[in-house]
């Protein structure tokens, strides 16, 4: 029974590391707000090293429309400026000489939606890995039995595994509602 308790906690490990991945992909889509995690995915050559933008730079939200990206070293503005550019996070930046600034546009509806379509690809991914974690588990769980395991004990493991799955997916389902609502909120 030992050897199973290792294996739930193992998956629960794994899924609470997959709901982590699910929340900051989830940050990356932006719902009509400045947010400065919008810009996590920038990287900037500084001195020959690729390096985060928030190694190089400040990266602040003076309002709920704007994003501040003030570059450390004066001479990197016109690098950063053209990572922020060639990334996919669609905004345009404005340099001032100093710091560069990100509006946020108002999110129309049919934008909305399909912010929330991409919500629902990543939400239906996390609960595939998580539906995964679970068939890994109770393979392994299974595999015991042949090690001297009674059924009894690989049955109530495998029902332990599916209840932490209900849960997780629970957890999942929680995150998508309240993302949903923040995206169609006007």
């Amino acid at each position: 029974m030992e050897e199973i308790e290792l294996y739930l906690d193992d998956a629960k490990d794994t899924m609470e590391r997959a709901l982590k991945h699910l929340t900051i992909e989830l940050v990356k889509i932006r719902a009509g707000k400045a947010s400065a995690q919008m810009l996590d995915g920038i990287m900037i050559e500084y001195y020959g090293v690729m390096s985060p933008l928030g190694n190089v730079a400040g990266v602040s939200t003076p309002d709920a429309r704007t994003i501040a990206v003030k570059p450390f070293d004066r001479k990197m503005i016109a690098d950063v400026e053209k990572a922020i550019r060639n990334s996919n996070v669609g905004l345009a930046p404005m340099n001032d000489g100093e710091t560069i600034r990100l509006s946020v546009p108002m999110l129309t509806e049919e934008r909305r939606r399909d912010l929330v379509k991409r919500v629902k690809q990543e939400v239906e991914t996390a609960k595939v890995n998580v539906r995964n974690i679970r068939q890994d588990v109770n393979a392994s769980i299974r595999k015991l039995t042949k090690e001297g395991v009674s059924e009894d004990d690989v049955k109530k493991g495998e029902e332990r595994a599916q209840k932490i799955t209900d849960s997780y997916t629970a957890k999942i389902e929680g995150i998508f509602a309240a993302k949903e609502k923040d995206i169609m909120e006007v």
